[in-house]
């Protein structure tokens, strides 16, 4: 049976993605950043009976949906959950979970990753994080000029107004961190945190100006970024499909421990049952 999960299912739900911190790092810090009770946000559970254990669940942000389950799961009921929903956009999480889902949806497009994860400071590490290069941390007053810098990247699909209404709004909430470079009152090369929660954070928006390129700056401040999170206890995950980018990581400790996808839907999930 699926339900939908309250303050009460906190102690199983954290059981449940426990087993799995790094994968259900955006589960996990929405949960603790937000509780059960937002309208942006909601959570359904699996379970074979009312008081039995969760075995999957599926979070709700605004229109993106994160499904979790260890094993077979209940895609058709969680599926039915998204085509009630005309806002549904977006399925993300593990590539195995994502796709036995998507079987039931009409599908627009999906964007294959790796995820990897860094848990250990290593040499490498703190020679970037120590190399003499003016890295400054953000306040909402850096958020105009760090999505100048990213306006200009193509990688990010995310229109001007809506990466300064997110990164603003993970400034302000301390569900993430920003650091960046600056130089004759620019900023050319950045690095940010999202989802960060007692246990992680993920790595993200790594940026450098297309002017800036080949000075090893953006390793940089992902250097002191992974150093100082580190320094806290925490890991830290990223996911990424650029080969290069993928060497950049490893050489600063990260490893491959799964892939994940974005997967888009069609619209007419909400209006012809797909799938059923």
């Amino acid at each position: 049976m699926i339900r939908k999960l309250n303050e009460a299912d906190r102690e199983d739900l954290m059981e449940l993605v426990g087993k799995n911190p790094a994968i259900n790092l955006y589960i996990i810090g929405d949960v603790e950043n937000f509780g059960f009770e937002q309208d942006f946000m909601e959570l359904w559970g699996e379970s074979d009976s009312v008081d039995g254990p969760l075995k999957a669940v599926i979070l709700r942000f605004y229109g993106s949906y994160l499904p979790y389950s260890e094993g077979p799961f209940d895609a058709e009921g969680f599926a039915e959950l998204l085509r009630r929903n005309k806002n549904a956009e977006m399925i993300s999480g593990s590539l195995e979970v994502v796709r036995t889902l998507s079987k039931w949806l009409s599908i627009r497009q999906e964007k294959e990753m790796l995820f990897a994860e860094l848990t250990e400071m290593n040499g490498e590490i703190r020679t970037a994080a120590s190399a003499p290069v003016p890295i400054q941390k953000a306040t909402t007053q850096d958020v105009d000029a760090i999505c100048t810098l990213t306006d200009v990247i193509s990688e990010f699909t995310s229109s001007p107004e809506d990466a300064r209404k997110t990164l603003h709004k993970t400034l302000e909430s301390g569900t993430g961190r920003t650091y960046f470079v600056e130089q004759n009152g620019e900023v050319i090369a950045t690095a940010s945190t999202a989802a960060e929660n007692s246990r992680s954070a993920m790595i993200v928006a790594v940026a450098t100006h297309p002017e800036y390129r080949g000075q090893k700056l953006a390793s940089r401040v992902v250097a002191q970024l992974c150093a100082d999170i580190l320094a806290e206890g925490k890991s830290l995950c990223l996911f990424y499909n650029n080969p290069q980018a993928g060497l950049i990581y490893k050489k600063l400790g990260f490893r491959d421990i799964d892939k994940w996808s974005m997967t888009y839907l069609h619209k007419e999930n909400q209006l012809t049952g797909a799938g059923i």
